[in-house]
């Protein structure tokens, strides 16, 4: 009788990760990533991230509440949400309106508006009105900051390149176009591609540094929290890309070029930390190439060819909406299944 076999319903594989487990490991490797932010942008870095974080968790404490279900802001997804959705902003610092200076009650109201609208978009729109979490079509944080673009262009593509101390001197911050704006219009660059490595450079808070994103996507893939495969794969796609652009261009191989675009902009953040979220990327193994290859592809286009200097939250976006297509070409046939 020991022997016999005993028959249970699915699943019959079972794991001891949770989403709060996975959730959390996912914010421990922003760290890095947002800390460099903080160095460098200081306290504007700080105002935002951490508005952003905090009205992501309202937001959808608030929506759980009023629609009677239950309330899982302790499942860190919408922090992680917040977080991601203020590493992708410039630093932003409310101004007091100054008649002198030109500033006015808009000024100051922007800063509060933009982390905060952005947070209920993607949290509402994008998450909640879609199933809440494992239903929403599109990566939230990424939906979220094209939406925003849209909203507060001029805010969007203002990005600070000295440390914000609120205040000093009057001044809250020099801005300056970044790295990737500036190969778009054939402007010289006063960044080496260690600067783009390091951290040292404008842009978004969480983007800045290649190198504490890195070690942050490391620690996902030792905790087994992501598979290196999609990261990999999109960055080297990019890189082959950009290396035959150079190639049949005429201009020659150049490699500080090749250098910028991996580690400028948001193409780390991006491929690491946004490009391997588990709802919007495909299942198999095949699928996460196909969309991963898509990813790199789109991005290169519009970096290169389109009238926008950065591509990775819109080849992201695309790429989201093609996953449920992905998966149905690439799941694999049930044994003895006709073609």
């Amino acid at each position: 009788m020991a022997d016999l076999n005993i028959v249970s319903s699915s699943p019959h594989v079972r794991s001891s990760d949770s989403t709060t487990n996975i959730m959390r490991d996912v914010v421990i490797a922003l760290i890095p990533a947002t800390l460099v932010g903080f160095y460098i942008f200081g306290l504007a870095a700080v105002f935002t991230v951490l508005l952003s974080v905090a009205s992501a968790v309202f937001f959808e404490y608030i929506y759980q509440k009023y629609t009677k279900g239950v309330v899982r802001i302790n499942d860190y997804s919408s922090a992680v949400t917040g977080l991601l959705l203020g590493l992708n902003l410039p630093a932003l610092l409310p101004v007091l309106p100054n008649a002198a200076n030109g500033t006015t009650m808009v000024d100051f109201l922007v800063p509060f508006a933009i982390p905060i609208l952005g947070s209920m978009f993607a949290i509402i729109v994008v998450k909640q009105l879609f199933g809440g979490l494992g239903n929403n079509f599109m990566n939230p944080a990424l939906g979220a900051r094209a939406f925003l673009i849209v909203s507060f262009a001029n805010q969007m593509t203002t990005w600070p390149i000295v440390k914000a101390v609120w205040p000093v001197s009057g001044v809250d911050t020099v801005s300056s176009a970044t790295i990737l704006g500036l190969l778009k219009h054939d402007k010289p660059i006063n960044a080496s591609v260690l600067d783009a490595f390091v951290g040292t450079i404008s842009g978004s808070i969480g983007e800045i540094s290649a190198l504490a994103l890195i070690i942050g996507g490391i620690y996902l893939v030792v905790r087994k929290v992501i598979s290196y495969r999609i990261p990999v794969v999109f960055i080297g796609t990019v890189a082959i890309f950009m290396s035959l652009y150079m190639l049949f261009s005429g201009d020659g191989f150049d490699i500080e070029f090749l250098g910028y675009q991996l580690f400028s902009g948001g193409l780390m953040l991006g491929a690491i930390f946004m490009a391997t979220d588990y709802v919007t990327s495909p299942m198999t193994i095949k699928g996460q190439i196909i969309f991963a290859v898509g990813c790199g592809v789109i991005t290169s286009f519009v970096r290169l060819f389109g009238g926008y200097p950065e591509g990775v939250s819109f080849a992201i976006i695309i790429m989201n909406l093609t996953v449920p297509l992905i998966n149905r070409y690439t799941i694999p046939r049930c044994f003895g299944e006709e073609k």
